[in-house]
């Protein structure tokens, strides 16, 4: 029988070592991405610091610039597809639209221009894909299936647009991207009033599509109460009435009588 080695103090005391070592490593690598999370690159401050650089009217963002091109980009189609509506439409109200697709954009473009001047921002020079292929879709209707793609097709691009004026609206650091987005804010909303007072909007498709492109909310909120057969009414905020608006909403339009009704 062959005799055992002799036990080395010292081999038990390096092995146990390795084990320690091992354990510790494995133990910061678990540990690590909890505590340096908030310094990984992907984060949202580190995103907006990354594309955020410093101009002369203040930091000026990565959402900043995507904002000034899709205004750019919003005259690029609006204004021929209101140009056109103005000689299409088949209603008084559709070629009013139109006409405040033409002004609008053409205030909105000129401003826009001047602002990625004054920043030494390069603007696109026609309409994205998608854009075109609304353009496209408006040139082959005629009649009343015209005054309808064309309401709606514009009301949901406005839709879209309406939201991240004013995301960048509120939370801009830069004094050009505050002006030009009060601005945008007005003549985007003054669309959206001008296409609903057409009649042809269809508001349920305008909802389903609205949600089908939105983003999750990262947490899902409890659901506000429903509605109620003899809800309270409301406290007022203020203990005397307060004046009415200075500015006048268009009147309610009626809704245009369904295809091939008489």
């Amino acid at each position: 029988m062959r005799p055992r080695p002799p036990i080395n103090g010292r081999g038990i005391f390096s092995g146990t070592g390795l084990i320690i070592t091992g354990l510790t490593a494995t133990l910061f690598a678990l540990i690590f991405p909890i505590w340096s999370y908030a310094d990984r690159s992907g984060t949202g401050v580190d995103v907006l610091n990354a594309q955020t650089v410093s101009t002369r009217y203040g930091p000026l963002s990565g959402l900043d610039r995507e904002f000034i091109t899709k205004v750019r980009l919003a005259g690029l189609w609006e204004l021929p597809a209101g140009r056109q509506a103005q000689q299409k439409g088949t209603t008084q109200a559709v070629r009013t639209a139109g006409q405040h697709l033409v002004e609008g954009h053409t205030y909105l473009d000129e401003r826009v221009r001047d602002v990625a001047s004054r920043l030494g921002l390069a603007l696109p020079n026609e309409p994205n894909d998608q854009q075109q292929g609304w353009l496209k879709e408006l040139d082959a209707a005629q009649g009343t299936d015209y005054d309808r793609r064309f309401a709606n097709i514009l009301r949901l691009a406005h839709g879209r647009v309406f939201s991240v004026v004013a995301q960048v609206r509120a939370s801009t650091r830069n004094s050009l991207v505050r002006d030009l987005a009060d601005d945008a804010n007005a003549t985007v909303l003054d669309h959206i009033k001008a296409l609903e007072a057409t009649g042809y909007v269809d508001f349920d498709t305008l909802a389903r599509d609205m949600a089908a492109t939105s983003t999750p909310p990262i947490t899902n909120s409890p659901a506000p109460p429903g509605p109620t057969a003899d809800p309270a009414p409301a406290v007022p905020l203020a203990p005397t009435p307060t004046p009415s608006p200075s500015y006048s909403l268009p009147p309610a339009a009626s809704s245009p009588p369904p295809e091939g009704s008489s």
